[in-house]
């Protein structure tokens, strides 16, 4: 039988995790400034967190199994003197998840009395040792071993959790607070006045429009770029502003189902074009031709197409599937934001809905829920990777329209 060891009595558990939290900073700083810049913000966090996050041991009871009842000399101490008598074992093999170092970590709350046990790569084993022959008693007192080391790991989980929490706020402060430093120090370069060569990843953009003037901001070229140049993207309060102008145009029209009860997918975009180009002026067309095909309503500005929406009538799953397929093939590399339009005509809007957002979440090219806004009513944001790029990101807004036909 292989040696039992005490656990959580190696480390201090509190001292390793904040060791863990001062590598952070030095861990974004080592990141090459291109590459920082040209991945996007969220992948670069998310890559990050992934690798400074802690996962605490959990037992898995349901998968344990017991090993076949052996005997074995067990090293016993009576009036001074050492012998070892022949005993019975009874061993169960406890698989776990997790990380296995952590059982030798001594957690913040605890007792003088640890568990005891051999723990593997993915398993623990706990012993029964003693010459009784009744099951129940060599039951309780083996559940009771599971339980003292799930009442510790209890402990350690609550210790990680904190940690875990701690980690992902501070590398997000972190990776915005470099990318700020590195934009702002190219744009210095610039800006000091001496005669020196110009950086060409420091040049400046802006989007000429008469009415709501469209401003800029810098987004990653795809990675492996070098050095990064920024993009001219819609800024966004320019794409909040469009996406607002939608919603209230699909609220009139909710309101109004006689008048659009006989209008058709044409009729009902020429309407949103209008109230867009009462924005925008004269920026927001329509069934313009774009990537692999035309889409429904384009914002396009000098050679830049700056928001793309696609409208359809909702004709089952598929709708959304093909639409999506549709509105990425229209979105070359330097399309950054998005929207889906969908009337609902017939049928329950809530159910409807539903199914939608679990076709958008199982699309091949969704990568994660975007920040989700109720400000101007219902609506739900993703982010999705351009086709054959994950490095480019795509802002989809999914917006749904109740259009249902009157009743007589």
């Amino acid at each position: 039988m292989n040696a039992i060891s005490n656990l959580f009595c190696n480390g201090d558990l509190d001292s390793g995790l904040r060791h863990q939290l001062g590598k952070i900073k030095n861990a974004v700083e080592a990141w090459k400034e291109d590459e920082l810049l040209a991945q996007p913000e969220q992948d670069v966090i998310d890559s990050l967190t992934e690798r400074f996050r802690v996962e605490a041991p959990v037992l898995d009871r349901g998968g344990l199994t017991q090993e076949p009842v052996s005997e074995a000399d067990i090293p016993v101490r009576e009036f001074g003197e050492q012998f070892k008598v022949r005993q019975t074992v009874v061993t169960l093999v406890v698989p776990f998840t997790g990380e296995r170092d952590l059982f030798t970590m001594r957690p913040n709350q605890w007792t003088t009395s640890a568990p005891r046990a051999i723990v593997g790569s993915s398993h623990l084993k706990i012993h029964w040792t003693g010459q009784s022959v009744d099951p129940a008693a060599i039951k309780q007192s083996l559940d009771n071993q599971l339980n003292e080391i799930e009442k510790w790991l209890g402990w350690i989980s609550a210790q990680v959790n904190t940690y875990n929490g701690q980690a992902a706020a501070l590398i997000a402060q972190e990776v915005k607070a470099r990318k700020s430093r590195i934009l702002a120090n190219r744009d210095l370069e610039a800006a000091i006045g001496f005669p020196i060569k110009k950086r060409s990843d420091a040049s400046t953009y802006s989007i000429p429009v008469t009415r709501k003037k469209l401003d800029v901001s810098r987004r990653p070229a795809p990675a492996g770029a070098a050095p990064f140049r920024p993009e001219p993207v819609l800024a966004e309060a320019h794409y909040e502003e469009a996406i607002r102008v939608l919603l209230n145009s699909r609220n009139q029209l909710e309101r109004s189902p006689s008048t659009t009860a006989h209008m058709g997918e044409e009729a009902i975009r020429d309407m949103l074009l209008l109230n867009l180009n009462g924005q925008f002026e004269g920026k927001a067309a329509g069934e313009v031709f774009n990537g692999k095909g035309k889409t429904d309503i384009l914002i396009r500005v000098e050679d830049r197409h700056v928001f793309i929406g696609e409208c359809k009538f909702w004709k089952g799953p598929k709708t959304i599937t093909d639409t999506l397929d549709q509105l990425l093939g229209y979105l070359v590399w330097r399309d950054t934001k998005a929207a889906l339009l969908l009337f609902i005509r017939r049928g329950n809007p809530t159910e409807i809905i539903a199914k939608s957002l679990e076709k958008i979440r199982s699309h091949s090219s969704f990568k994660r829920e975007g920040t989700h806004s109720d400000e101007f009513g219902e609506r739900y944001n993703f982010v999705f990777h351009a086709n054959g790029d994950e490095s480019r990101e795509i802002k989809l807004a999914f917006l749904p329209f109740a259009l249902l036909t009157p009743t007589s």
